[in-house]
């Protein structure tokens, strides 16, 4: 497992895992605007490679780009899929090279997101969270299967997420480091007051609602724009993902996260938290 961490990384070990791939791509896309990332699923379908693009049905004012993307994909020899409209928007992030790399981002594909944002992904090669991505990229591209997740460290929304993030959240006990900038669902938010009651320090890096300041958090605006969700649970445990705190990415959105278990990832993830909320 690797982490990514924008704007450090920046688009280079997307391109080159587009660049190795042999067999086949996958690629969920809610915003793109990566002319070196195209060009690159180009050239993979120009060797053989094949490639499938799971493309949004909608983009707050971003629609447009997207058919665009998609007829340009198309005539270069993709496999396009536009998402059902059954959910409000489909805003996961994956990318899936040769069925044996898999990509879980926090960021769109996009240069303000890569280039001029604090966000995170996840690279991994773990067997179940690869046949789990893979079984939902199929479902989400054939819109009449309906998606049952399996029991894995992917965290679906609107399938799994709220109940495995009030999870994650409820087993802190000592600290909760917390990047999410649209941080308002109830429901979580009154967990988050419990633990603080209960001892634990809990650092927020985005935006609270009014109703819920003074309740024992320690609240940051963010020194610079973030296009992140994460969690880091008592130096072993993290959590990155494309669903924020918020009901709306919890349950009536399609977002996809992962739970962490390697202890030096989260090590890293927390090095970068706190580096980010001392410059703030």
């Amino acid at each position: 497992m690797n982490l990514l961490v924008q704007p450090r990384d920046g688009v280079k070990p997307l391109v080159e895992a587009i660049a190795r791939a042999k067999k086949s791509i996958a690629i969920a896309v809610f915003r793109f605007d990566l002319p070196e990332l195209e060009s690159a699923l180009q050239a993979a379908i120009k060797r053989g490679v094949t490639v499938t693009a799971l493309i949004a049905h909608t983009s707050s004012g971003g629609e447009k780009n997207l058919r665009k993307l998609e007829s340009r994909l198309l005539e270069a020899g993709a496999f396009v899929a536009r998402t059902d409209d059954d959910m409000v928007r489909y805003h996961g992030k994956l990318l899936l090279i040769d069925d044996e790399t898999l990509f879980v981002l926090g960021f769109n594909y996009t240069k303000l997101d890569i280039c001029d944002s604090r966000s995170l992904g996840i690279v991994t090669r773990k067997a179940s969270l690869i046949r789990e991505a893979k079984r939902l990229i199929a479902a989400d591209c054939d819109r009449s299967r309906k998606f049952r997740p399996s029991r894995t460290d992917l965290v679906i929304s609107p399938e799994n997420a709220r109940d495995r993030l009030k999870r994650f959240i409820r087993r802190a006990r000592r600290e909760l480091l917390i990047y999410d900038d649209g941080l308002s669902d109830d429901a979580m938010l009154r967990e988050l007051k419990r633990r603080a009651e209960s001892g634990v320090v809990i650092k927020i890096l985005g935006q609270l609602e009014k109703k819920w300041r003074g309740s024992g958090f320690k609240v940051r605006k963010p020194g610079r724009r973030l296009h992140v969700r994460a969690m880091v649970r008592d130096h072993r445990r993290a959590f990155i993902g494309s669903q924020s705190l918020r009901r709306l990415e919890l349950d009536e959105r399609r977002e996809v996260g992962i739970i962490i278990r390697d202890r030096m990832i989260v090590k890293e993830i927390e090095r970068v938290f706190k580096a980010d909320w001392r410059q703030d």
